[in-house]
């Protein structure tokens, strides 16, 4: 399944000049379908469907990836990502409490990655958090039940869109 939604993912990235250099992704009902404080370390966590083949395919076509989550339980959050062998894809991981709805996270991956807000593409459950991100001028995408490859389609589409370049081919 993951290698069918990668090749799936690797023709919608193919239909965009413009890619982000940044794509970041929540983690708790995102990446997962549940809260990691809900969890205990040595569970065996899982990801939504089509998570796996989207971030293969973004690696392969050398897009960076980053993790922002506001959990309260980073180690628990870490632990998962290293359970799941997707720990190495992501420049980098800012999970930590905060009431600042990700801006804090996004200063900081800003700062860590030199990556100007502008070229990056957020993924996220909470409106609030895609709504605060927004006004950064992060390219910022709601999920209503993880993400997914009709979530990755907006997300490059609206990227296209707000950066003032258009899909190679007409839908």
């Amino acid at each position: 399944m993951a290698e069918e939604v990668k090749n799936e993912a690797l023709q919608i990235i193919g239909q965009y000049q413009n890619l982000p250099r940044l794509v970041v992704f929540d983690l708790d009902y995102t990446l997962w379908p549940f809260y990691c404080e809900c969890c205990y370390e040595n569970e065996m966590p899982n990801v939504y469907t089509h998570v796996k083949g989207i971030i293969g395919a973004l690696k392969e076509r050398g897009v960076d990836m980053a993790v922002a989550s506001r959990s309260p339980t980073p180690n628990i959050a870490k632990t998962f990502l290293h359970k799941l062998g997707i720990h190495s894809m992501f420049v980098a991981q800012e999970i930590f409490s905060s009431w600042t709805h990700k801006t804090e996270h996004f200063q900081r991956i800003h700062r860590n990655t030199g990556v100007p807000f502008s070229s990056m593409l957020f993924f996220d459950d909470e409106d609030r958090n895609t709504q605060a991100v927004s006004k950064m001028g992060v390219t910022s995408i709601l999920v209503g039940d993880g993400v997914n490859l009709d979530a990755l389609r907006q997300g490059l589409s609206n990227f296209n869109r707000n950066s003032g370049s258009s899909s190679t081919s007409e839908s």
